[in-house]
């Protein structure tokens, strides 16, 4: 996606988000912490963005691609804005109608009318064949 006349790329991102620039036949990626890094345009370089918690608005975190041409001539840019969507699996664990994140009885079960923990129903049967 890089534009004709690029050599070599920067990256920009917001505080929310990490990024890593992983190069072909090199294990470990490189960490881009802040502005001014270039790295050469190569085939099979692959940027990996990530994101630690929940955005407290949509497209409230960007990523900007800076593309360079020889010299270090500016050419274009590309950015992308993201939304981080926090995911938590909870449950009603002393079942009595609220799914609360700090339930003690989240850490064990009993069985019974006064019992305690998750109940998982599982179907386990074959929808589509």
């Amino acid at each position: 996606a890089a534009p004709a006349g690029a050599v070599a790329f920067g990256v920009k991102h917001t505080e929310g988000v990490s990024v890593d620039v992983l190069f072909r036949g090199r294990a470990e990626p490189e960490a881009v912490s802040g502005a001014g890094a270039r790295w050469p345009l190569d085939e099979g370089t692959v940027l990996r963005f990530s994101m630690s918690r929940a955005s407290s608005e949509v497209n409230d975190n960007k990523v900007t691609v800076s593309f360079y041409a020889e010299g270090g001539k500016p050419i274009n840019q590309a950015g992308v804005f993201l939304t981080g969507v926090g995911i938590s699996l909870d449950v009603d664990a002393d079942r009595d109608g609220v799914v609360e994140k700090n339930s003690p009885n989240k850490a064990s079960w009993a069985w019974g009318p006064e019992g305690h923990g998750a109940i998982l129903l599982v179907s386990c049967d074959k929808d589509f064949p």
